[in-house]
């Protein structure tokens, strides 16, 4: 794959500096930067590589973008987490410390949670280079000790990538702006660059002042959901919901998906208490995923898909157009959902590839932006629309990432 110019700044920053972050907003080609790192450490002696992400299903992602790009046999492969996967897997420091000395005279990457990064530290094992995706979430109280651990043991290669900082306030809380442990921002990219360079799309805010409904919260949930879709007309929605239990009660007390049915959408939800569905099938998160993406692909299909947090932060989803925002959220997870509704549309990002459409000329795209829509009734709404305006503007209009700060 051909790297993006700023791609290859970010490597060449992480060649320089054995320790560092690396701010890129959503959608910049984050993987893609740890992926190359990767290949060019694995041509010198044997290397041990882990990747560590805030969820399972990330994890598990990311391995199949590494294994796409890097020629590594499986049995040099491990995950140390709880979830399935096809490699060999496990949280057991112990039978860590023995899969790496196994394997020592090859090159071996390690795909691993925040939650399981501690069984790593454990195992005592070796590592070269550790990439912290998502690294806002390192600083985490359950988290930092790991964290604190690789960063400060000598001749690891550290890097924490992310488009989100977060930093603290207070003394009792490590958070990004330590540079002891974090090191220093080696590369940053402004938002308005990749929206010029044809990367991605800028976002657009919209409003919806809707009339106060006095019925039952899915009722409610119902009738703005519905209007909010039917007047913005977008084929591909993502629904931020609430509350898990909102989700359900939608779902389960109102008739929200035969009216959708009627207008030619199919409904997708997912949560952790209930797992997935599809058009009212449940289905494994596998098929989830493959159908979301090979739907996201589609021009013809139209689909609503409801979550609470599992999308938010990481997860590639193709395709969407817009995103309604049912709920407040912190800077963070405002920026992660933004970046799930601005990738180009495929025939844009092809025709830009092609030369047939100017990168940035938003204007002549079949797909010009991301769409942000926020329901407001009464006082309900208004601090979401806001704080998101308040994001948009930070990251898009100032070039600035959105930086959580920690205040307990």
């Amino acid at each position: 794959m051909q790297l993006r110019p700023h791609q290859i700044d970010s490597l060449v920053a992480m060649q320089s500096n054995t320790k560092g972050q690396v701010i890129v907003p959503t959608g910049g080609g984050k993987t893609m930067c740890m992926i190359e790192d990767a290949i060019y450490q694995f041509k010198s002696a044997p290397q041990t590589i882990v990747v560590v992400a805030p969820r399972i299903l990330l994890a598990n992602q990311l391995c199949s973008e590494f294994r796409e790009m890097i020629d590594i046999h499986p049995d040099d492969v491990l995950h140390v987490h709880s979830g399935e996967t096809k490699y060999y897997s496990t949280t057991d420091s112990t039978r860590i410390s023995v899969w790496s000395a196994k394997n020592c005279a090859f090159n071996q990457i390690i795909f691993t949670t925040y939650h399981s990064l501690h069984r790593i530290m454990e195992s005592e094992i070796h590592v070269d280079t550790i990439y912290f995706d998502e690294a806002h979430n390192s600083v985490q109280r359950n988290f930092i000790d790991a964290t604190e651990h690789f960063s400060l043991v000598d001749n690891i290669r550290c890097y924490y990538f992310t488009a989100t900082p977060k930093h603290s306030s207070v003394s009792h809380r490590i958070g990004m702006d330590d540079d002891i442990v974090y090191g220093d921002v080696i590369y940053q990219l402004p938002a308005p660059d990749l929206v010029d360079s044809g990367y991605i799309l800028p976002p657009q805010v919209v409003v919806k002042q809707l009339p106060p409904n006095h019925g039952s919260i899915p009722d409610r949930d119902c009738d703005h959901l519905y209007t909010s879709i039917v007047e913005e007309d977008t084929n591909k929605v993502l629904v931020a919901a609430s509350r898990t239990s909102h989700i359900i009660d939608l779902v389960e007390q109102t008739d929200f998906a035969e009216i959708m049915k009627e207008l030619g959408y199919s409904l997708m939800y997912i949560t952790s208490k209930t797992g997935a569905y599809i058009d009212g099938n449940k289905v494994d998160r596998d098929t989830f995923f493959e159908t979301l993406s090979d739907w996201g692909r589609d021009d013809d299909k139209k689909f609503i898909v409801i979550h609470h947090s599992i999308l938010s932060e990481g997860i590639n989803v193709s395709g969407l157009e817009s995103v309604i925002f049912m709920r407040n959220m912190d800077y963070i997870t405002f920026s992660q959902t933004i970046g799930r509704v601005i990738r180009l549309h495929h025939n844009d990002a092809k025709n830009i590839r092609d030369g047939k459409l100017t990168a940035g000329d938003i204007r002549s795209y079949q797909k010009p932006f991301g769409l942000l829509v926020v329901p407001v009734h009464s006082q309900v709404g208004i601090n979401t629309a806001r704080r998101l305006q308040e994001v948009v503007d930070t990251i898009f209009v100032d070039g600035q990432p959105a930086i959580s700060v920690m205040k307990n």
